[in-house]
């Protein structure tokens, strides 16, 4: 990265990709303001490897990203991230403890939901992705949670416990997906900035999704 801009990583979650409506939706938005650089890395599904991908990606740049934002899995990915390199994190209905409160769920065949691509998740790739899990945070004043009380996939309580001395935007209803993710665009960048959200911001957010 050599523009001067200050950099975004949008990190996608489990079985996801670069594809998906949020990623799509919100890096359209972040190239058309003019004012960041955004990467959409396509991440392996080994950790290790994903992991790998997105630190050669934060150490191309001479300064910490200026926001990570990771959704479900990607958000656990980020955790770990804006632990190690101090950064902001807004994070999208995140996975908690993955391997723990999901046991053996991940473990067989995989598909990914927009490649296609067919794999093996193993007992391998689990017993790394949990030690990827802090807890702890060192630093909870980095983080904006958000999150959907309908999400069908994983336990918002979960986060909102982990998250509990951070910025938090929790909204009844929606779903995993997260929904009417678009609204968030601005709150996130504001946090981003400021390390905080201010009271007209917090004023017009949305408390339900229909």
């Amino acid at each position: 990265m050599s523009s001067g801009r200050p950099l975004i990583i949008y990190i996608h979650g489990f079985n996801s990709s670069p594809a998906s409506e949020k990623a799509q939706q919100f890096s359209k938005y972040c190239r058309a303001s003019g004012k960041f650089d955004i990467a959409v890395p396509e991440l392996s599904h080994d950790p290790l490897t994903a992991i790998t991908q997105l630190e050669a990606l934060i150490q191309e740049t001479d300064e910490k990203p200026f926001l990570l934002v990771g959704s479900s899995l990607g958000g656990y990915y980020a955790t770990w991230l804006a632990e190690k390199y101090q950064c902001k994190a807004a994070l999208v209905n995140p996975a908690i403890s993955p391997v723990k409160t999901l046991g053996e769920e991940f473990l067989g065949p995989q598909k990914n939901l927009y490649s296609g691509l067919e794999y093996e998740f193993t007992r391998g790739h689990a017993l790394y992705l949990d030690t990827l899990d802090i807890n702890p945070l060192q630093y909870p004043e980095n983080y904006l949670l958000l999150v959907q009380t309908g999400d069908e996939v994983l336990d918002y309580r979960l986060a909102i416990e982990r998250y509990k001395n951070s910025t938090q935007i929790v909204q009844k209803g929606g779903n995993h997906r997260f929904e009417q993710f678009e609204s968030m665009f601005e709150p996130m960048l504001e946090f981003a900035e400021f390390g905080a959200l201010r009271p007209e911001t917090k004023a017009v957010i949305k408390h339900a999704i229909q």
